[in-house]
């Protein structure tokens, strides 16, 4: 290593390293001062121990060289000081005599790197000294790796968990940002399946009832998650190809149409399927409402499937659109109650209806014929009119008029902007609105 290498190792830096010498001739301090100035070393002397304590306190050294015999305090004593001190000072003996006791001394007390005796060989010396400034840079340089290594893994860590926060906040943002797409897709759904409504008579809640009931069932059939979601939405579109229909079409039941009238009216379910087909998410739900005249038995329309050949969804919606048709009068001449409704939708099992949903349908009806919710269905809530709304509170259930159109779908979450709106759409319609509200002290 070259002198200006070995300077920068030990030193750390561009200063060179300073080295201390001690001893109580002034002769032998001159000459060590000498020899080192020489190869690029600073030198600081001292005459005896207790100056070389003093010039410690006030500079710093890399290295000190002490003489073992000296007055007042040894080579020994002065060492066993400097270690204590400066642990990290390098500490030679220069000795004499042939003092093996001394020596041993002096390695025990003040753990020297080295003893040199006197007379000292020029090179012999300097070597030693370069080799003790190099073995203090690669401690030096081991402990800056170590720390440096250290103060990195922390840094990982603590990068680690910003990003796991980070990747958990941005999770929980897109989570929330899907749950928002999934409402607004219901929610608009609900408002295409009201155009229909809009036309008046017996539809108001049509297609909510047959969509709530149709995912009942299919809960019921324990279908997976997805085939109960279509279901739900297929009740809400199901109807939507009747938009079209002149207003005697619409009004007239359906056991008293004519033939022509017949004919335009099964119609409505391919027109469905037309409205919805430029739509790729509603590709299934429009399968299933094209099929809705399908029956169990082969006899339907438009292709006469039979069996399981029929998509289960459509199996369900038939039956659960029926049931509240012939309950509002667009089916039969008259509106029937639930339980009559009921007692028709058995009959038919294995006719029109597959036997396996007529059963998951018993099981969801109570004995009246009426809707019965499970414990798991079952949503905590509580009656709140309108005047008494306040922000921040949440919708269990769709606000829906009196005539049956959808203001708010349910899970909604009311501003002071929505309550605005809700308070003026009463008065100008001199309406009583109530609205079901989550009850989360219970909930």
């Amino acid at each position: 290593m070259t002198d200006t290498a070995l300077t920068q190792a030990a030193g750390g830096g561009p200063k060179p390293p300073t080295i201390l010498c001690v001893d109580d001739e002034p002769n032998i301090l001159s000459s060590l001062r000498r020899l080192f100035r020489a190869k690029g070393f600073q030198v600081r002397v001292a005459e005896g121990g207790k100056a070389g304590l003093a010039l410690l306190e006030t500079e710093s050294v890399d290295l000190v060289i002490s003489d073992m015999r000296m007055p007042e305090m040894d080579g020994a004593q002065f060492l066993e000081h400097v270690r204590a001190r400066w642990p990290d000072t390098l500490r030679l003996l220069l000795t004499g005599y042939s003092d093996i006791t001394s020596i041993i001394d002096a390695i025990n007390r003040g753990e020297i790197y080295r003893y040199i005796t006197k007379p000292w060989d020029d090179n012999d010396i300097v070597l030693i000294v370069r080799h003790a400034l190099e073995r203090k840079a690669l401690e030096f340089e081991k402990k800056r790796l170590e720390a440096l290594t250290n103060a990195q893994n922390e840094e990982l860590k603590a990068l680690n968990s910003s990003l796991e926060s980070k990747v958990q906040a941005r999770t929980a943002e897109l989570n929330a940002a899907n749950d928002r797409l999934k409402n607004s897709f219901i929610t608009s759904i609900k408002v295409f399946s009201t155009l229909i409504e809009m036309r008046g008579g017996n539809l108001a809640g049509h297609s909510r009832r047959v969509a709530d009931l149709a995912r009942k069932i299919a809960l019921r059939l324990e279908l997976d998650s997805k085939q109960v979601q279509e279901v739900f939405v297929a009740g809400l579109l199901h109807e939507i190809g009747k938009v079209g229909f002149a207003d005697d079409l619409l009004n007239t039941p359906v056991a008293m149409m004519k033939p022509e009238q017949l004919d335009a009216y099964r119609k409505h379910t391919v027109q469905a399927e037309q409205l919805l087909l430029p739509l790729v998410e509603l590709r299934t739900a429009s399968d299933i409402i094209c099929a809705q005249f399908e029956r169990f038995d082969g006899t339907g329309f438009p292709d006469r499937l039979t069996g399981d050949v029929i998509p289960v969804a459509t199996r369900i919606l038939t039956l659960a659109s029926d049931f509240d048709n012939m309950q509002i009068g667009t089916l039969t001449q008259r509106q029937l109650t639930a339980a009559e409704a009921k007692v028709i939708i058995v009959h038919g099992s294995g006719k029109r209806y597959d036997p396996a949903v007529v059963n998951a349908f018993v099981d969801v009806l109570g004995g009246d014929g009426t809707h019965q919710k499970s414990d798991k269905e079952r949503v905590v809530e509580m009656a709140v009119p309108a005047s008494e709304l306040q922000a921040g509170m949440t919708l269990s259930r769709d606000l829906i008029t009196p005539s049956g159109l959808l203001m708010l779908s349910a899970d909604h979450v009311l501003d002071a902007r929505l309550i605005r709106r809700i308070l003026d759409f009463q008065r100008s319609g001199g309406l009583q609105l109530t609205a079901y509200i989550r009850d989360e002290r219970k909930g």
